[in-house]
């Protein structure tokens, strides 16, 4: 879990406060985008003793080390947004709650092929280490296919799902593709990244974005018009039911092994009287 990304950042603090309802003390680090750091968090969760660990994995398969060292030591796991893909570790997570990525990722493919009028070559701004995003990426091109799209997708390339990364990855991609009209982009921050490219390219008549998540900065920029849509997370849900899903797990009660919250479009009549717009918030 990255700390510095408001979503997880939202969802750190919305767990804290449903864990402090069953007496219980919640402590967030942030894995800082690197999987042997966050395995050594892991590793010391488990010799201090807590009760489980809620893991959003920085790397989905890297994380597994530290799955199977929490089970050894009787720790239970529970994932959330991000799964662990390890063919073992996957198997011990006692429950995963996230986003439907996939389907996400389809309705982030509608809005392309509407707002373009199924015509043109795109790019993907994409974050391959991630099975969340991986899932979106793969919900998009699904969509266009089954719905025999004219869309090209000429160019696929990382943007690390920040700011600074979409814009230089977008720079890249117009050098090369200076005549794409859209770009899916797999979280806010890299679809933001990517306007501020295109701005300096010059062609926001020409080339129109479709971000994801709906975070206060997403919804902002969909209200000016800088992104045509957002499909929407709801962070709140997934934090509260991490929480839920351990104290059932305390209790005994079966829990599901995965629960996928659907995410829905957000255009610009979504934005305009959202007061969780005006208010900046998820």
């Amino acid at each position: 879990m990255d700390l510095t990304n408001p979503f997880f950042k939202l969802i750190a603090t919305v767990m804290q406060e449903e864990a402090s309802k069953y007496d219980y003390e919640l402590v967030a680090l942030s894995g800082g985008q690197d999987a042997a750091k966050q395995n050594n968090q892991m590793a010391d969760f488990v010799a201090q003793g807590y009760a489980a660990i809620f893991l959003n994995p920085v790397d989905s398969k890297s994380a597994g080390e530290g799955v199977k060292r929490a089970h050894d030591a009787g720790v239970p796991v529970f994932t959330f947004d991000v799964q662990v893909t390890d063919e073992e570790a996957s198997k011990l997570i006692e429950s995963h709650i996230g986003s439907d990525n996939y389907q996400g990722g389809r309705l982030a493919g509608k809005s392309l092929m509407d707002i373009t009028g199924d015509n043109g070559r795109i790019a993907i701004l994409s974050l391959p280490r991630i099975t969340s995003c991986i899932l979106r990426v793969e919900g998009f091109k699904d969509y266009l296919r089954e719905q025999r799209s004219s869309l090209e997708i000429v160019a696929e390339l990382s943007g690390e799902g920040n700011r600074n990364d979409g814009y230089t990855v977008t720079t890249d991609i117009l050098q090369s593709h200076s005549d794409i009209v859209g770009i899916f982009a797999i979280n806010d921050p890299s679809a933001l990244g990517a306007y501020s490219a295109v701005v300096k390219a010059g062609k926001t008549d020409q080339i129109t974005i479709v971000g994801f998540d709906a975070s206060p900065a997403g919804k902002q920029a969909v209200y000016e018009r800088k992104l045509y849509d957002s499909p929407q997370q709801f962070p709140r849900k997934m934090a509260v039911g991490t929480v839920q899903a351990f104290i059932k797990y305390l209790e005994g009660e079966e829990i599901p092994r995965d629960n996928f919250i659907p995410c829905e479009h957000y255009h610009y009549v979504d934005s305009v009287k959202d007061e969780s717009r005006i208010k900046e918030q998820w």
